[in-house]
């Protein structure tokens, strides 16, 4: 029983150093989005292709580009934000199966718990593109609406990508959970649907200049440094 408690006591400390590294790491990499999307697709894939080039619009616009730091739709955001002018961060996760960081980051940080990695991902993007994927990229969607939903965090664009793709799930949302009330048909308006980069570059342009708009005089939104690209950690 004492070796337990010593080895939670000691887990503590783990996740408060991960907790440390990240806000330090990501505290002033300046206006960002993430890209959410599958390990397993390959990169003759079409979304992996339109990750690569949605990212290097919003890089050269300014923003930081986060993903999950693995294979997939993450390398083909993280390759594009490389192309672009802004940092390439990839918020990586220890398991056994399937996650290997990819070569296209410029700051990197590597989490053993899932639910500080998603803390970062919250904090520090204004905006997050789901494009598809499985159970991990459906935990990060539905966590993001439930926050927004529960007033717990402002709302900010979550732009699903692949019209096709995501029928089903809309449909779904729309004909039994709405339908039978475990959501507000108001529900349905926290998220978009789009099918061409150009259409997500607008949305999140749009949100960046009213966002900009509303904060008080002289905040400093950090945005348009990247002239230090490679100077991530």
């Amino acid at each position: 029983m004492e070796d337990l408690k010593t080895s939670e006591t000691w887990r503590v400390f783990r996740i408060q150093s991960e907790l440390v590294e990240g806000f330090e790491t990501l505290n002033d990499l300046g206006p960002a989005v993430t890209i959410f999307g599958s390990a397993r697709l390959s990169k003759n894939n079409i979304y992996y292709n339109d990750a690569v080039t949605l990212a290097k619009m919003l890089a050269d616009d300014g923003f930081a580009i986060i993903t999950g730091g693995g294979p997939g739709i993450m390398e083909g955001a993280n390759r594009g934000a490389k192309k672009g002018k802004a940092h390439s961060v990839g918020l990586n996760i220890e398991i056994p199966m399937e996650q290997a960081p990819n070569k296209y980051q410029d700051v990197t940080l590597s989490f053993r718990y899932f639910f500080i990695r998603k803390l970062m991902f919250i904090k520090y993007a204004m905006a997050f593109i789901i494009f598809p994927g499985g159970f991990g990229t459906m935990d990060e969607l539905f966590e993001a609406l439930t926050l927004v939903q529960t007033n717990r965090i402002k709302s900010f664009p979550i732009v699903l990508y692949g019209s096709d793709y995501w029928k089903g799930l809309i449909d779904w949302m729309k004909n039994t959970l709405a339908t039978e009330g475990t959501i507000g048909r108001e529900d349905l308006a926290l998220f978009s649907i789009v099918d061409k980069p150009e259409e997500v570059r607008f949305l999140i342009n749009e949100h960046y200049r009213v966002f900009s708009e509303l904060r008080p005089k002289g905040w400093n939104s950090k945005r348009r440094k990247t002239d230090n690209h490679n100077t991530g950690r």
